[in-house]
């Protein structure tokens, strides 16, 4: 029987211990394939006994992977799905038809890091990745879902040999780590494509949809645009956004089944429609209540945030945000599409990456946005809802951080 104590003091030793992206920043972040390679071959190479498909992009690559597990989970088929972060529990990065991945397998695995040789010098997502390989391969999944971590060409899923590609959309992300440019980030993300194997493309950008076809072209692989057919389509994911992410898991059903393998017609349409009951997915447009109608969103980045401040104007009624951002986000430009005449709660995200809203408060005040600014997260929910009008709006958001500590602090309660 495991040990709850023991399990909590071996994945806090692991977070410790290993460099982690999602909290400290660029400083964890190790590109290339040599570490991951020599994981696993260490391991036993367990991705080769995996058929994967690889899901990249700047946004909605989670919506999509999710969706299309979802969709495989319908069909009957035992179906791995490994993305990141997570919200509230590390588990959540791995799981076999919606159930987070055993506690038993992360605390074994655990002390199979303890005890690896002193040249092994992993970060947290090389390790996590390595795990999500070994688990999927232990328990015999018919299809693995694997989405990129950041950026796609360095990235340790690209590892993998999948049966399938798709990258949903590029747009200006992480540019202190992949460039400064749409076109030099288009070639970090179009480095997932493979030799002879099928790409579909979500993106809406000439000039990335140039890039990646003409990689598509130069490794011989089918080049399939997800964009060019109009979708009839629904999901219980119901973020306006998630209609161009649709598009992309119908073009990946439809050459799933070309592989010969069988997705019946109703399979697509209820997987679709339950996304968060088969895989758990939460956090894109989540409504966590109605009185007031509280809206939680993940979207972190200028072109996610566009797409979700765009459907909050649909509300016409007043809106109170509270908002969080990390360091390494570009946060003039974001401010300035913040919607106009709503009230705004700033808040640090509570981790090592967060950003005080302290150092950015002078833009606050030129962009002329009417804030408060708050100690944490607690404070500013407690107030928002102590002056929010049953008719209003709350929205929380702008991290992933914000989301997953709202849902660990109030949704069990």
């Amino acid at each position: 029987m495991l040990n709850e104590d023991q399990y909590q003091k071996d994945l806090n030793w692991l977070f410790a211990q290993l460099p982690n992206y999602q909290t400290v920043g660029q400083s964890a972040y190790k590109p290339g394939l040599e570490n991951i390679k020599k994981l696993c071959d260490f391991f036993g190479n367990p991705q080769e006994n995996l058929k994967m498909i690889h899901i990249g992009g700047t946004n909605g690559k989670g919506s999509t992977s999710n969706m299309t597990a979802s969709i495989l989970q319908e069909s009957g088929y035992k179906v791995g799905l490994y993305t990141s972060p997570h919200l509230v529990d590390f588990r959540e990065r791995i799981k076999i038809n919606g159930e987070n991945c055993d506690k038993e397998f992360v605390f074994s695995f655990i002390q199979k890091l303890k005890n690896l040789p002193q040249e092994f010098q992993p970060s947290f997502f090389e390790f996590t990745t390595i795990m999500a390989f070994e688990y999927f391969e232990e328990n015999k999944v018919d299809f693995a879902m694997i989405e990129v971590g950041l950026g796609g060409r360095l990235d340790s899923t690209n590892i993998i040999n999948p049966i399938l590609t798709a990258i949903t959309n590029v747009d200006l992300d992480h540019q202190n780590l992949l460039g400064n440019t749409i076109g030099e980030i288009a070639f970090e993300k179009a480095g997932i494509i493979k030799e002879n194997i099928p790409i579909i493309s979500g993106t809406e950008n000439p000039e990335v949809f140039k890039i990646l076809k003409e990689t598509a072209a130069n490794k011989n692989s089918k080049f399939i645009d997800a964009t060019e057919f109009s979708n009839n389509y629904k999901s219980d994911l119901t973020g306006n956004y998630q209609g161009k992410n649709i598009k992309v898991v119908v073009k990946i059903t439809e050459e799933l089944r070309k592989q010969k393998i069988e997705i019946p017609e109703k399979s697509l349409v209820e997987g679709l429609m339950n996304v968060q009951k088969n895989t758990g997915f939460i956090g894109r447009w989540t409504v966590f209540s109605e009185n007031p109608l509280t809206i939680l969103d993940t979207a972190h980045n200028l072109a996610g945030l566009e797409l979700v401040f765009k459907q909050l104007e649909t509300y016409k009624t007043k809106k109170h945000l509270i908002l969080g951002f990390v360091n390494d986000k570009v946060l003039d430009q974001i401010l300035q599409i913040l919607p106009p005449k709503e009230t705004y709660y700033f808040i640090k995200p509570n981790v090592e990456r967060g950003r005080n809203p302290s150092d950015y408060e002078e833009d606050l005040k030129k962009y002329k946005i009417n804030y408060k600014i708050f100690e944490n997260l607690s404070e500013a929910y407690s107030f928002a809802l102590q002056n929010i009008k049953k008719e209003e709006i709350l929205y929380i958001g702008g991290s992933n951080f914000v989301v997953g500590e709202f849902l660990e602090k109030y949704l069990q309660n």
